[in-house]
């Protein structure tokens, strides 16, 4: 979407209302065939995994009792996450992706949607092609029913017809679109469970960045960030979601894509401007390390010897 629907990142093309689209198809197209190749090929003597990872936020309806507000969440999640799941694990892709992109393109004037379609053997050949799912996660919005007008010119971002809000009580430690939220990890994973099987789950990407630097490296937020969401992870283990495991985002600050250095999601910062490089662990890593160790939420009572 970044790189060919509004060109934010590379190769930074703006097919507007079409190009993340193709992108996407061939993205699942091309993983399904890895897939297919690694289990007839590799996996007899191997006994590897082939799984995909998906980046999708949680969309909570503003109002859960209204039918246009849950149905408009229902979107959000699908135009993200089934957008690729839903190909995965039920071999095409949402219905209601389908049906909003459809009706958009027609009234366009188009012949067919713009949302591309795949044939019957292409449907069956890459359903079922993700041993695991890999999960990356940071931040939630509130969902409601938006109408775009109808000669606005065509988007990803219009076609599903909805508002994206956030409370401003959420803590906003780093970016802008990133507010700490973790009950609405929890909820992902349960609709995750639900709409794909319980498939095997691994969180690939959670974490948080800042913009400020801090001298004293203390991160107290990240730290906050950290122990909310993976409490709500543990949590969704007793719903009994298949998580297996869980890597925070990132071990060390990092080019951050279009940001640049700007935003530091690292447990260890780093120097930059110092052609060494040299990294400083911050107050994250001790709380970190404890996590590690207790492989869950250390004893508070528990007196070290």
């Amino acid at each position: 979407e970044k790189g060919y629907e509004t060109g934010e990142h590379a190769p930074g093309l703006k097919l507007g209302g079409c190009g993340a689209y193709k992108a996407a198809h061939h993205i699942i197209k091309t993983h399904a065939k890895v897939w297919h190749s690694y289990n007839s090929t590799w996996r007899r003597e191997q006994r590897g995994m082939v799984g995909i990872s998906l980046t999708s936020g949680w969309g909570e309806p503003v109002d859960p009792h209204s039918p246009t507000d849950r149905d408009a969440a229902e979107r959000y999640i699908q135009f993200h996450l089934g957008w690729f799941a839903n190909p995965i694990y039920r071999g095409d892709y949402p219905e209601v992706m389908k049906n909003y992109v459809g009706k958009k393109s027609a009234q366009q004037g188009l012949g067919t949607s713009r949302l591309p379609t795949f044939s019957v053997q292409e449907k069956t050949y890459i359903k079922g092609t993700s041993d695991f799912l890999g999960i990356g996660h940071f931040t939630t919005r509130y969902v409601l029913q938006k109408n775009f007008p109808f000669l606005q010119v065509s988007s990803y971002h219009t076609d599903p017809d909805l508002a994206e809000l956030v409370d401003p009580n959420w803590p906003a430690p780093g970016p802008k679109w990133l507010y700490s939220v973790p009950w609405g990890f929890r909820r992902l994973l349960n609709f995750i469970k639900t709409q794909y099987g319980n498939p095997l789950i691994y969180v690939t990407e959670n974490g948080v960045a800042e913009t400020m630097q801090c001298s004293q490296l203390c991160d107290e937020w990240r730290i906050q960030y950290l122990k909310g969401y993976i409490n709500e992870i543990l949590k969704a283990l007793n719903d009994g979601v298949n998580v297996k495991g869980y890597t925070a985002w990132s071990l060390l600050d990092k080019f951050e894509w279009n940001k640049g250095f700007s935003e530091r999601f690292g447990l260890y910062h780093i120097d930059f401007k110092n052609k060494n490089k040299p990294r400083y662990p911050k107050a994250s890593v001790d709380y970190y390390k404890k996590i590690i160790s207790a492989n869950g939420f250390p004893n508070p009572r528990e007196v070290m010897p």
